[in-house]
């Protein structure tokens, strides 16, 4: 059952794809015209169809690895991550049918499918419940985090569709290069994807030695060639790479190895871009989205906000208290997740002050979209992959 399920996430993922196309002929392609010569182009009611469609095969998938499993499949890194991408889907099924903008399709479901294709780098065996994590509160406190953060998540592709409208890329300026990072970032996770095929292709191992956190002596392996080791590391695999330097003990070492490569990776990948087009990446977006109204992607993201923020609210810090007292006997603890997820709360709801008091229409709020976005994949990759802690999922 379990390869069965796995089956329908690989269906979903060639949906996404395939309503990425119907949204791109939608606004790239050719004006359809019916007999009477009208502009009859369906191309985006397919794409939303068929993100409809991705969906429930998706949700086909979840449901099966839940009986396979005997419990809600969020408990490592490619479940949730998984999940996410799909709650990102969601977003975008609820809030299509309000603005019928076939540019949000466009840039949403690449997006899907680059988080999908993300957790698929993860271990993908189901593993046993931890006693902690044997509770209901699992599935209520995960999976209203991850629905909330689908949601927030349309709030980045609004803003993103925004900031590449508005923004004039023929001038040198903080923005544009603050907008080139979030693209060089993107372009960073396909690196990671292209570098982890690559080098599991190749049969990449190389173990180690060491001290972990708890000062005991463990065993770790590298997928990646050990640009950082770790802590009190000693190489056992012969005619591999010596690290440059070593990590303290409550740093995940190989996951950490993982994200610099990543970065390096993207790196070159973004200097070949940026040979090829000859101009910044948001510059050669920025002709495709003439027929974007600024003022409509900037309301689709307050709306999204506005709808993810109560969400994350209660699944990211009631229910994650609840919880936490339960498995913990406390309802606070200061652990790193704990921490980053009360930062993230309060960015959101610093968004929304100032938005509603203030006026922070346009630009401002476009880019506290993106920021906001950005402290959720840093908590979601570095958090939860690097730093050691109780909600690690390293």
């Amino acid at each position: 059952m379990v390869q069965l399920s796995s089956n329908f996430l690989l269906i979903a993922f060639f949906l996404y794809l395939a309503s990425t196309v119907f949204f791109a002929v939608s606004i790239t392609g050719r004006k359809f015209k019916n007999k009477e010569g009208l502009e009859n182009n369906k191309a985006g009611l397919f794409g939303y169809i068929t993100a409809i469609l991705a969906f429930l095969a998706a949700m086909t998938y979840f449901v099966l690895r839940w009986i396979a499993a005997g419990h809600a499949p969020v408990s490592n890194m490619f479940e949730y991550t998984a999940f996410l991408g799909i709650m990102m889907s969601l977003g975008l099924i609820i809030i299509y049918p309000i603005y019928k903008n076939n540019y949000l399709g466009l840039f949403t479901m690449p997006i899907v499918m680059l988080i999908i294709a993300y957790a698929s780098m993860f271990p993908r065996e189901v593993q046993p419940l931890i006693p902690a994590l044997q509770s209901y509160w699992l599935t209520i406190h995960v999976i209203t985090v991850a629905l909330a953060q689908g949601v927030l998540a349309i709030g980045f592709v609004g803003g993103l569709l925004y900031l590449i409208r508005v923004i004039d890329f023929t001038k040198k300026s903080k923005k544009v290069k603050w907008l080139e990072f979030i693209m060089y970032s993107l372009v960073s996770v396909v690196a990671y994807i292209s570098l982890n095929i690559g080098f599991s292709a190749a049969g990449y191992e190389a173990t180690f030695n060491y001290i972990n956190e708890r000062d005991n002596e463990s065993v770790v392996t590298y997928t990646m060639p050990a640009i950082v080791g770790p802590n009190q590391g000693e190489l056992v695999t012969e005619d591999r790479m010596e690290p440059f330097f070593s990590t303290p003990a409550n740093i995940v070492s190989q996951d950490l190895n993982t994200v610099i490569w990543s970065l390096l990776g993207g790196l070159v990948l973004y200097l070949i871009l940026r040979a090829i087009f000859r101009k910044p990446i948001g510059g050669a977006i920025q002709p495709l989205l003439k027929g974007v109204n600024p003022n409509t992607v900037d309301e689709l993201s307050y709306r999204s906000i506005a709808i993810g923020f109560p969400l994350f609210a209660l699944g990211g810090l009631i229910f994650a208290m609840i919880w936490a007292q339960i498995a913990w006997t406390r309802f606070w603890g200061w652990d790193p997740k704990e921490v980053w997820a009360l930062i993230t709360f309060l960015f959101y709801a610093a968004y929304l002050h100032l938005r509603l008091s203030r006026g922070w229409h346009g630009e401002k709020s476009a880019w506290m979209c993106v920021i906001g976005f950005a402290i959720i994949m840093f908590n979601l990759i570095f958090v939860n992959l690097v730093i050691a802690g109780l909600h690690s999922y390293a």
